[in-house]
C-alpha cells in the first residue's frame, strides 16, 4: 500500500466539521424520535462516520476513524450535546440545515481524500458524492424514515455540484483549500435554496 498522502490542513478541518455537523444530524433525529441516550450516541456514529467508512474501504485507504480517538469523541460530544440542550434549540429546520452543511463539506473531503490516494477524477467525484451521502442513507435507513435517495429535493445533487466543482477546481491547478472553500460553499448554496423554496428535481413520467 502507498504511503498516505499529507491532506492540507484546512481540508481536515473540513473533515471535522463535516464529522461534526453529521453527527449532530444523526442525533437530532433521534430527539424527534424520542430516543435513549445511548440510541443518541449510535445514531451520532452511524452518521458521522458512515459515508468515510465506505469511501475508505473502497479507496484503498486506512479507515479513518479506527487510528483516533478523535472522530468518535466528536460524535459523541455531538450526541450529548444534543441529549442535554432542549429540543426548542433545534426547532424548524435544524436538521436540515446541519445536514445541508455536513453535505457540502463531507462532499468536498471525500473527493479530495480520494484524489490524494491517486483515483481517477471520475471515480474521485462519485467517492465525494458517496462520503457525503451514505452517512445520512444509512441514519435514515435506521430510523424508519424514507430515505433521501427516494425523495425528489436537492440533496444528491447538492453533493454532486461539491464534489464536481472540487475536482474540476484542482484539476485546473486551483489551490485545495481555495477550491475546497469554493466547492463547500456552492454545494451549500444548493441545497439551502433547495431547502427555502422546495426546490427538487422533476419525476419520471410515463
Amino acid at each position: 500500500m502507498s504511503p498516505a498522502p499529507q491532506i492540507p490542513t484546512a481540508l481536515v478541518l473540513l473533515d471535522y466539521f463535516g464529522i461534526a455537523v453529521f453527527a449532530m444530524s444523526g442525533a437530532l433525529l433521534a430527539a424527534e424520535k424520542r430516543q435513549t441516550l445511548v440510541t443518541f450516541i449510535f445514531f451520532a456514529v452511524v452518521t458521522g462516520v458512515g459515508g468515510g467508512t465506505v469511501r475508505d474501504l473502497l479507496i484503498g485507504a486506512p479507515v479513518f476513524w479506527v487510528h483516533t480517538n478523535a472522530t468518535l469523541l466528536i460524535c459523541i460530544a455531538a450526541a450529548i450535546l444534543v441529549w442535554l440542550l432542549s429540543r426548542r434549540r433545534f426547532a424548524g429546520q435544524a436538521l436540515l440545515w446541519f445536514d445541508a452543511a455536513g453535505l457540502a463539506a463531507y462532499a468536498s473531503y471525500g473527493a479530495a481524500k480520494a484524489l490524494g490516494y491517486g483515483v481517477a477524477p471520475v471515480p474521485a467525484f462519485a467517492m465525494g458524492v458517496m462520503t457525503a451521502c451514505v452517512g445520512g442513507i444509512i441514519r435514515d435507513v435506521l430510523a424508519g424514515e424514507p430515505s433521501i435517495l427516494m425523495r425528489p429535493e436537492l440533496y444528491v445533487t447538492a453533493a454532486a455540484l461539491a464534489s464536481g466543482l472540487f475536482v474540476g477546481l484542482v484539476l485546473l491547478g486551483v489551490t485545495g483549500w481555495i477550491a475546497a472553500a469554493a466547492a463547500f460553499g456552492a454545494g451549500f448554496a444548493l441545497r439551502a435554496v433547495a431547502i427555502a423554496r422546495g426546490w427538487s428535481l422533476p419525476a419520471y413520467r410515463d
